[in-house]
């Protein structure tokens, strides 16, 4: 699923909340209608568009907090098509420490991602998660700007993030592409 912005627009970017200018054609992969206007997902990241811009968006499906669906195009996914754990792993690499360039998949902070049917027959995203040490004040930040990637995905209609210490995070756990980035090889 793939949407356009129709006009530049303003919003704030997840989880920075630096206020920035999304420019008319920007790609829009997945929405989620909040109580602040729409959740948007895009090569930009996360953003929230206020209510006032949400006209900037082309159609596509969007889902809000009680449910309710929004307009949907010939492209959007079939209710019954099923994200799959790759789909949850690419959402979950788009997840940064702010203080560490690079994501927390490939920092080996992510321990699970996995998609559940729920009783309804609707898909929820469960991920459990450390940090790199028990006190890091960024980790509330961190672990809900992975939960509001996952549920940006196509037919995810919740998601819950655990934070775990066990095992605990060494160094070890980083992928060779995070080694890579953070010069360590």
């Amino acid at each position: 699923m793939e949407a356009e912005l129709l006009r530049d627009c303003r919003a704030v970017l997840c989880p920075s909340g630096e206020s920035v200018i999304l420019l008319k054609g920007s790609k829009i992969f997945s929405a989620k209608i909040a109580s602040g206007g729409c959740e948007v997902l895009g090569l930009f990241g996360a953003a929230l568009i206020a209510k006032g811009d949400m006209g900037a968006l082309s159609s596509f499906s969007t889902h809000s907090e009680d449910g309710l669906c929004g307009k949907v195009s010939q492209n959007a996914p079939k209710a019954f098509d099923a994200p799959t754990e790759d789909d949850l792993r690419e959402a979950a690499k788009l997840v940064f420490d702010p203080e560490i360039p690079v994501n927390v998949v490939d920092l080996g902070l992510v321990y699970r991602l996995e998609v559940l049917k729920r009783d309804d027959g609707k898909y929820c995203a469960e991920a459990d998660m450390t940090l790199t040490a028990p006190g890091c004040v960024l980790g509330p930040m961190i672990a809900e700007d992975l939960r509001m990637r996952l549920e940006s995905l196509p037919n995810i209609e919740e998601a819950k993030v655990n934070v775990v210490w066990d095992p605990p995070w060494n160094s070890d756990m980083i992928s060779e592409e995070g080694k890579m980035a953070l010069g360590l090889i």
